[in-house]
Formats: C-alpha cells, sequence, structure tokens
C-alpha cells in the first residue's frame, strides 16, 4: 500500500510586516485540510525560515507579507535555502505583492504569489499540487 505523506507546511512571516491575521487563517485552513503546519511567528529572517523548513523537512514553505517586499523576502528565502541544503523545497508566495514583481518571482520559481481574497482552497489546492508534482 503506498501512503501519503502528510504535508508539512512552514509558514514564514520574514521582516517587519505585523500584519498576522492572513497568515494565522491560512496556517487554521492547511491544518484542516490534512497539512502540518510549522508558523514561526512575526519578525522571523529568512535564514530561520529557510533552516527551519530544512530541519524539519518541510514539503513547501509559505510566505506571506503585506510591505510590498515580497520580492527581497523570496530572494533571501531561495539563497538560504541553497545555503542549508534545502533547494528543493518548494516556495509559494502571498500577501500585497506588487504586480511588477510576479515576473521576478516566477523567474525565482516562487509560485501562487496570491493577492487578498484568494480562496482558500485555492491555496491548498496550489499547495497540493505543487507538493504532488516535487
Amino acid at each position: 500500500a503506498v501512503s501519503q505523506k502528510t504535508i508539512r507546511v512552514v509558514i514564514g512571516k520574514v521582516g517587519c510586516d505585523i500584519h498576522e491575521r492572513g497568515a494565522l487563517i491560512l496556517a487554521r485552513a492547511f491544518r484542516d485540510a490534512g497539512m502540518e503546519v510549522i508558523y514561526l511567528g512575526r519578525y522571523q529572517t529568512a535564514e530561520a525560515v529557510a533552516k527551519t523548513a530544512v530541519d524539519e523537512d518541510a514539503s513547501v514553505i509559505a510566505l506571506s507579507d503585506h510591505t510590498g517586499s515580497m520580492r527581497y523576502i523570496a530572494k533571501e528565502i531561495v539563497d538560504s535555502l541553497k545555503k542549508f541544503g534545502g533547494s528543493d523545497i518548494p516556495v509559494i508566495a502571498g500577501g500585497l505583492i506588487p504586480k511588477k514583481d510576479l515576473p521576478y518571482l516566477q523567474k525565482l520559481g516562487v509560485t501562487g504569489n496570491y493577492g487578498p481574497g484568494t480562496p482558500l482552497e485555492t491555496v491548498i489546492d496550489h499547495i497540493r499540487e505543487t507538493v504532488a508534482h516535487h
């Protein structure tokens, strides 16, 4: 019998973004969908998020930012994942992401890039598909 590994999601809030409600709502939704969630809280460094993802054998990192800084956060996460040997861990993002940053994020390999109001099912399905194809 093939056992389906539980999806482990690390939710990252990097930098000085005080907006936590979205991350908390996602954490609850991911858990309700049968995923394991590791949420480190606000004010994390990219290195801390990446190292946790590697140490905890995460299936995916979900980044949340409402300061418009996702392009910088995502780059730091991708670089930190390389540093800790976790460049195989997919990264998805959401929050207030300037439209002009979307091509850059996709080039980095960061997917989703959802804005406020995205249905939770959309994000959950995206995580499941991303992990399945990884």
